[in-house]
């Protein structure tokens, strides 16, 4: 069963959502909603084609901090420091650059001007955060994402420059207990990504 949201600030039980995580439909995107949802597992995610769809999945894949893998190449390659990373210097760019970028397999963006806009909102008022990847003054990577407790809710990453995605998940890694990637690739799965199931995911959102 898939819920409609109105404009009251509530969300269903996130266990209700269907096999591919689908929870509900409408709303908007205010501040609030969004920092509801993101603390009881809940995202946004939706194209300029369809109204807002709101998605718990009932696993998750995730990199926990402490399980995260580092090539032995990568340790080598970053021990010439070849990058500089920031956090929250360049908001903007980098969910700009996210919603630009061309990826495999994928036609278009589903990171629309209103989710830059509500997004672009959630960091001016200190909840979401960006990880920026630097080459001399060139932004050449990047992530971006609401923290909940000591859960990085990843929303999306880019890469100009071979390792520079790379470098900004290892750094986020060391600012928090688990990254949450939502979706497994290879390339996450290499540096220790898996799958966890619902309770484990809602319990690590309230770990300190």
């Amino acid at each position: 069963m898939i819920f409609r949201l109105d404009e009251h600030l509530v969300f269903p039980d996130p266990a209700l959502a269907e096999p591919d995580g689908l929870l509900a439909v409408g709303g908007d995107l205010s501040i609030e909603r969004l920092l509801l949802a993101y603390q009881n597992g809940i995202f946004p995610w939706y194209s300029e084609e369809t109204p807002i769809l709101w998605y718990s999945p009932h696993e998750r894949f995730v990199i926990y901090a402490d399980e995260l893998k580092i090539s032995t190449s990568m340790k080598r390659f970053l021990r010439k420091k070849p990058f500089t990373i920031t956090v929250n210097k360049s908001f903007k760019e980098v969910i700009e650059a996210c919603a630009t970028m061309e990826r495999k397999d994928q036609d278009g963006t589903w990171i629309t001007a209103d989710m830059q806009n509500a997004y672009l909102k959630l960091h001016q008022q200190g909840y979401a955060h960006s990880i920026e990847v630097w080459q001399s003054d060139n932004l050449i990577g990047g992530m971006y994402g609401i923290p909940v407790g000591n859960v990085f809710c990843g929303e999306s990453m880019f890469s100009r420059v071979s390792n520079a995605s790379k470098a900004a998940l290892i750094y986020t890694c060391e600012l928090y207990k688990m990254i949450d990637c939502q979706m497994p690739t290879e390339h996450l799965a290499s540096m220790g990504g898996r799958m966890i199931g619902r309770k484990e995911y809602m319990d690590a959102l309230l770990m300190v």
